[in-house]
């Protein structure tokens, strides 16, 4: 099931999945001199509890980039987390390395994160960061934050997050507020659905 919280819930292994969450993603940027806005880590976490709370989740899976930098691991953002996390100790929670992950370095062992490399096979699919294919496997990955333009002439048009399926792989939203958005062109048979307020919609109904 696809979730207007950028998430894909799977209910046969009660497991939610999310993609690049970023955390400390603006501390890093603020670290840098750059002006950016406060609060996206507490933000996160809410709307991570607020899919908690819908889906009745027993397992989050992080496709990747759960921490943006080194510099971004901040005693702000590693206390919200640690916080989080020992609200929810009933919670597993397994994280599919991503590029970020591996620059950031592994979340500290208070947070209780399973780390996986990718892919990460639970049955028909294997779970990544990187869109790459995986023989025998239907693969849902990140990384590459995708979105969709809508509307019609040029000033109408928006760039929304959404959900793309091909037939071999399909990409999630990124989850972190404070991210970019690549547009991903279409092929022929892809299946998109956009991220429109509290909804997800199939492309073709949103022109």
């Amino acid at each position: 099931m696809l979730l207007a919280g950028r998430a894909v819930w799977w209910p046969v292994e009660k497991a939610l999945l999310v993609a690049d969450i970023h955390l400390g993603k603006a501390g890093s940027f603020r670290r840098l001199g750059v002006p950016v806005p406060h609060g996206t880590t507490a933000d996160a976490l809410q709307r991570l509890d607020a899919l908690l709370r819908l889906t009745d989740a027993r397992r989050l899976i992080v496709l990747g980039d759960l921490l943006h930098s080194v510099q971004g691991r901040s005693a702000g953002t590693l206390a919200q987390v640690a916080a989080w996390r020992a609200s929810r100790t009933d919670l597993a929670l397994t994280l599919v390395r991503g590029n970020h992950d591996l620059r950031a370095g592994d979340p500290p062992p208070a947070w209780g994160v399973q780390m996986a490399d990718e892919p990460l096979r639970i049955g028909p699919l294997a779970l990544a960061h990187h869109p790459d294919p995986v023989a025998g496997a239907y693969v849902l990955a990140g990384h590459v934050h995708p979105a969709a333009v809508v509307g019609g002439r040029a000033h109408d048009r928006l760039r929304l997050p959404c959900f793309h399926f091909g037939t071999a792989l399909g990409l999630l939203p990124a989850f972190g507020g404070f991210t970019g958005m690549h547009v991903v062109r279409r092929a022929a048979g892809d299946r998109v659905y956009v991220v429109a307020g509290d909804q997800v919609r199939p492309l073709h109904s949103m022109a």
